[in-house]
């Protein structure tokens, strides 16, 4: 059974002296509460940092071509080149780990407001992609949908608006879908209107300040021909995408008559790299804000072990007399550490409660404010670090009792006469 009595003797030597045991307490409190803010702050700045790149898909690299830099196969370096539409088909066929994969072409105008509806007219980026392409630069779809397969295979004129050319050329409140807007002197009928995650991020120019057109019609409509310049894919989960950005290369440069040592023919970069920065900056901030937040609690419990220890000082009579009576080592070993653990546990858990509930406030604060691009987002402290945190504080309160109580079952009845 749960010992009552045994706890209202610890609770009334803990509140004995109660100035001594709340400034003892203090320091385990302060300890776990500067745990919490700080693990919190830095949960806040990494959401606040990874929001600015969300929509674009870690595991993705982007490929271009260039001239080459080599002789080969009768080519003299120097040589002007373009891959093709059946380069893609063949990576997606010889790589089945590619998850998705789309070209990339833009065209420019002469014109100073190359999209126009009505009165309405603005400069804008105009895109060629495929489908998959927003599953590499994602895009929130306001209205209406994106590019499908079968404005692919019939070379449809539609074309998606972002969110900055459908405010300019559209009242407020108007649905575009269905109507014919002017695109570099062709008109393409609206599918929808998307908008970026974030203004940080983009590939070839903003979603948000951008046409998208199906690739196929692009090249029919603006007479590219089959020339691809640029590409993007995105590899699976369990294939990082540097293991395979050099196969990927070797493919294209094989089938182009390209040599393989050439190193300026095609180029890539990746965003794996970048996001393993970013996970490699925040891990590094994390353990240096645990040994802050625990060495911290730790000069707590090097007090609070201290003042256990001027406590059995002071009841040397106490533990004497429970000696001459029989009381064994093991009760008062028991005795001491229970004092220990529910000082420490009770200041512990108090920093634990205030410092989640003040973080609780700075998060519901930053997620009223309007803007997408703030660096500081949804501060919180993880529920396992907040059970490890508990268990931490727990062990150490036991810690801290350890030395006291051997003090204390060092005491013997002849003791508590010298004490009188």
């Amino acid at each position: 059974m749960f010992d009552f009595d045994g706890i209202h003797e610890i609770w009334q030597t803990i509140a004995r002296n109660k100035t001594r045991s709340l400034l003892t307490a203090f320091g385990v409190f302060w300890g776990i509460f500067l745990l919490v803010v700080l693990s919190s702050t830095g949960n806040g700045f990494e959401n606040g940092m990874m929001k600015q790149v969300e929509g674009v898909t870690p595991n993705t690299g982007f490929f271009f071509t260039s001239t080459t830099s080599e002789p080969y196969k009768g080519y003299q370096k120097g040589r002007s080149w373009s891959m093709q539409m059946s380069d893609i088909e063949a990576l997606k066929e010889a790589f089945p780990f590619i998850k998705a994969i789309s070209p990339e072409a833009s065209v420019y105008s002469s014109e100073d407001k190359n999209v126009v509806y009505g009165s309405r007219s603005g400069s804008f980026t105009v895109k060629g992609v495929m489908p998959e392409y927003n599953e590499i630069e994602k895009s929130k779809i306001m209205k209406g949908r994106f590019i499908n397969e079968t404005d692919i295979a019939a070379n449809r004129k539609v074309c998606l608006l972002g969110k900055k050319v459908y405010t300019t050329m559209f009242e407020r409140g108007e649905n575009p879908i269905g109507k014919m807007v002017k695109v570099n002197g062709i008109y393409f009928q609206v599918v929808g209107v998307a908008r970026s995650y974030t203004d940080n991020v983009n590939i070839n120019g903003s979603i948000d300040e951008s046409v998208i057109l199906p690739f196929t019609t692009m090249q029919q409509v603006f007479a590219l021909g089959d020339k691809i310049n640029f590409f993007a894919l995105v590899a699976d989960d369990d294939t990082p995408l540097p293991d395979i950005e050099e196969d990927v290369m070797q493919l294209i440069k094989q089938r182009h008559d390209i040599a393989p040592t050439d190193k300026d023919a095609i180029r890539s970069f990746n965003l794996t790299e970048i996001f393993k920065a970013f996970k490699g900056l925040f891990f590094g901030i994390h353990i240096l804000i645990w040994i802050v937040g625990l060495g911290t609690l730790m000069s707590g419990i090097i007090g609070v072990s201290n003042i256990m220890l001027v406590t059995v000082k002071e009841r040397t009579r106490e533990i004497g007399v429970r000696r001459a009576i029989g009381a064994k080592p093991k009760n008062i070993i028991t005795q001491v550490l229970s004092e220990s653990l529910l000082l420490t546990t009770l200041a512990g858990l108090v920093g634990l409660c205030i410092g989640v509930g003040i973080m609780a406030i700075v998060g519901m604060i930053t997620s009223n404010m309007p803007s997408d691009n703030m660096m500081f987002q949804d501060p919180y402290m993880s529920f396992k670090a907040a059970v490890l945190a508990t268990i931490i504080v727990i062990l150490s309160g036991l810690l801290a009792g350890i030395l006291p109580a051997l003090r204390a079952i060092q005491i013997k009845a002849i003791d508590a006469i010298r004490e009188e």
